[in-house]
């Protein structure tokens, strides 16, 4: 099971809005087939692994990071493909939270006589699959937010210069983390300041995220690369109810997809952000800030991961805080998440928390 759940976190990012399964199939102490969702959400895992084991899937045991899929959609169900193929015994981590699923694959394939064992490595299946769950069952994507700060947690100096706070390892590894999400995600003020391509570089991804961008007024540089850029590699601006028609028309013409969003106290509101996000089929969606985006997101409670890199250089009060101002009065109200990893990168530290659950 292990295995297939390394198999399956290879197609993170790359298979929305469908989830990204491994699997595995056995026989006689032997793997002889493997796959996990391909870009775009089809091939399935299970055909991909079956077709690999061709006749030797007969009587064999497929491990499965996820419950096989019952329904019929684009492709036939994956619990009849198991049950035609001869499989003997279904191992899998955990059930589908998708209603069209939902325990009736697990049914099908105990129907037809086949062995099935569940909940093996549940809780990290359930960290794998934690966006495809959140948009299934709450219509909104996981969010990682990232931040590289120095020591004193400023991400630029009083004139805005922030190239570069972390070094170029640190730099690497966050190219391998947009890598494994759908989208990445960053707010107007760090689109104007930085002009960011917001691409996956130097490491061989032919599918690239989605670049989206939140900004109420579409009043961003339309010389920049996002501009140049949004007909070939997908631009999403997320704005206000009511954008100047000529900017709308402006960037719709280089390409852009503009999705309209509800406003809170004269900001795009962040629950109706990520409502829209995965109405429009992202299950991870990876924000990189800045301050007024952060913060927004923190206080509605829509973080389910923080990711820091922290830089041995101090700045100074009058540089720029990494998360805007969240209005609190006790440290009792403050966002609190559970810390999971801590690495050196380079010549910086990685520390990586999750959603307090408890």
């Amino acid at each position: 099971m292990a295995l297939a759940l390394s198999l399956g976190r290879r197609g993170q990012g790359t298979c929305w809005p469908n989830p990204s399964v491994g699997c595995v199939i056995v026989r006689d102490g032997r793997v002889v087939g493997r796959g996990w969702t391909q870009p775009g959400g089809r091939p399935h895992a299970e055909p991909i692994a079956l077709a690999q084991a061709g006749e030797a899937a007969q009587g064999a045991t497929a491990y499965v990071s996820l419950e096989p899929c019952s329904h019929h959609g684009k492709t036939p169900p994956c619990a009849e493909a198991l049950i035609e193929a001869g499989i003997a015994r279904v191992v899998s981590a955990i059930e589908d939270s998708d209603p069209r699923v939902a325990g009736q694959g697990f049914a099908l394939l105990r129907e037809a006589g086949i062995d099935v064992v569940t909940g093996v490595l549940a809780e990290q299946a359930a960290r794998d699959h934690a966006g495809f769950f959140l948009k299934t069952e709450q219509g909104r994507p996981f969010v990682t937010l990232k931040l590289a700060s120095s020591f004193d947690g400023r991400i630029a100096t009083e004139t805005g210069h922030s190239q570069w706070i972390t070094g170029p390892n640190a730099r690497r590894a966050v190219h391998a983390m947009r890598a494994r999400h759908d989208a990445v995600m960053v707010g107007a003020g760090t689109a104007r300041a930085d002009d960011p391509s917001l691409t996956v570089r130097d490491l061989g991804v032919e599918r690239q995220p989605v670049r989206v961008v939140v900004s109420r007024h579409l009043d961003l540089p339309l010389m920049g690369h996002l501009a140049r850029t949004a007909s070939k590699i997908p631009v999403w601006l997320c704005h206000g109810p009511h954008p100047d028609p000529d900017r709308a028309r402006t960037w719709e013409g280089l390409g852009a997809r503009l999705i309209p969003c509800a406003l809170d106290d004269h900001h795009v509101e962040a629950a109706d952000l990520l409502h829209q996000l995965g109405q429009a089929g992202l299950t991870r969606v990876f924000c990189e800030g800045g301050s007024a985006l952060a913060a927004s997101l923190l206080e509605s409670d829509l973080v389910d991961e923080l990711v820091g890199f922290t830089a041995g250089l101090t700045i100074g009060a009058e540089g720029l805080s990494a998360i805007g101002a969240l209005g609190l009065d006790t440290l009792e109200t403050a966002p609190r998440f559970d810390l999971i990893e801590t690495q050196v990168v380079g010549g910086d530290i990685l520390h990586r928390w999750a959603r307090v659950t408890h």
